[in-house]
């Protein structure tokens, strides 16, 4: 294979255009390779901001970018729509929903993960992820739904209460924009309801939140929270999810108009439906070079692959340790087309952050280095626009931002978009 893909240029297929696969498409554009990427989506959703648009803060076009725009931009690739069913290992070709099959000569499964709802009943029901872009419009549409129908018919069997399930990074971030939106606009915009009526209640089944930070960062994001109003209940699990409330482990319900389940990611059945080595979590188990055992020309990058860090632990499922096996992913691709061997995968912390709301956020930089409040929310304002794909995507959110710091409390909530 790697002769008759030096002459030629071989054939790479990524599945997936997360931030995985992206970078893959991006580290391959210098070189000789004929790139297909493949999504079931026709655009890259820039997953860190969904909450945004699940409270109309953003618009869904801001945080989506075209994936074939994203292609043409050099190199020699191309896209194409498409929901992947099977994998033909033998014959060395990908099976789409649409019946159409596609050859590689290196294959990319980074098609990422799905909700977890970690067994809990009801909750796939009655819960609603803030996964994907359909996620985030679903979570506006009944939460401002909620809201008008208890304006025109009252509010007294918990209506106005949100419960956010997890206390990781979407779940702090959901519940502390879900405050500032009660505490800035309910009043002003739905005259009729009573805002202590509104509840944000947090339930994490740890006595922590956001797993993996500092200590210092999580108390600090503890006392956030509950600055802004929002109920946090540590060392909690959620027994049940119905139409209308949550039930706890320790026998509480809780009324709740609105459900957010921010509790976990898990790897997409797909993985298993191909035959895939599964390690915790349903991630694909791979090598230290992120390639599949048995398939040596077949290799995992993102959520979805079970890689390990330094310290032996699986990489959490974010966005920068899916960018750098991305990278890694398409140096191993140019070494291999011509003719030499692959590298272990090393990855390299940059750091992890969380915003709990205006001049709120808490950061863990690479080095160690601390930081909490404004100087914290500042940074990580500024590395999502950094990231964020898009000259016109970055002037939107930065203007949406601007406008709601600057208009704070006098600003108004524009329903765009489902």
């Amino acid at each position: 294979m790697h002769d008759r893909a030096v002459g030629r240029g071989p054939r790479v297929v990524v599945v997936g255009a997360g931030f995985a696969g992206l970078a893959v498409v991006t580290g391959l554009r210098r070189t000789r390779a004929r790139v297909l990427l493949i999504d079931r989506h026709p655009y890259h959703t820039f997953q860190p901001l969904l909450y945004q648009v699940a409270t109309a803060g953003l618009n869904p076009g801001d945080v989506a970018f075209p994936a074939r725009t994203l292609v043409r931009r050099g190199g020699r690739a191309d896209f194409r729509q498409g929901r992947l069913t099977a994998v033909d290992w033998a014959a060395r070709q990908v099976e789409l929903a649409d019946h159409g099959r596609v050859a590689y000569d290196y294959l990319v499964l980074a098609f990422g993960a799905t909700t977890n709802y970690l067994g809990v009943a009801g909750a796939e029901q009655h819960g609603l992820p803030i996964y994907t872009l359909d996620d985030a419009l679903a979570v506006r549409r009944r939460m401002f739904g909620s809201l008008e129908r208890a304006s025109a018919f009252g509010s007294d069997h918990g209506e106005l209460t949100v419960v956010v399930v997890g206390g990781g990074a979407t779940g702090i971030e959901m519940a502390g924009t879900l405050a500032e939106l009660r505490a800035a606009t309910l009043a002003r915009d739905y005259p009729r309801l009573d805002a202590a009526r509104a509840r944000v209640v947090l339930v994490e089944r740890r006595d922590h939140l956001l797993a993996g930070f500092p200590e210092r960062l999580r108390r600090y994001a503890l006392s956030a929270l509950a600055r802004r109003g929002v109920e946090v209940r540590l060392g909690e699990s959620v027994a049940r999810v119905g139409a209308t409330e949550v039930v706890l482990g320790s026998g509480a319900v809780i009324p709740a108009g609105l459900v957010v389940w921010a509790a976990g990611v898990g790897a997409d059945p797909l993985a298993g439906r191909l035959g895939c080595p599964q390690g915790p979590g349903g991630r694909i188990c791979v090598g230290p070079d992120l390639r599949l055992a048995d398939e040596p020309a077949v290799f995992v990058a993102g959520d979805l692959a079970a890689a390990l860090g330094p310290d032996g632990a699986p990489l959490p499922q974010l966005a920068q340790p899916a960018i750098q096996m991305g990278r890694h992913i398409a140096a191993q691709i140019a070494r291999l087309s011509q003719g030499g061997t692959t590298e272990p995968f090393r990855y390299r912390d940059r750091g992890i952050m969380a915003t709990i709301g205006r001049r709120a956020a808490v950061a863990e930089l690479s080095g160690g280095l601390q930081l909490t409040g404004t100087v914290a929310w500042v940074a990580w304002l500024g590395l999502h626009l950094v990231t964020l794909l898009g000259t016109r995507n970055r002037l939107s959110v930065l203007l949406n931002w601007a406008w709601r710091y600057l208009a704070w409390r006098r600003g108004s909530r524009v329903i765009v978009g489902g």
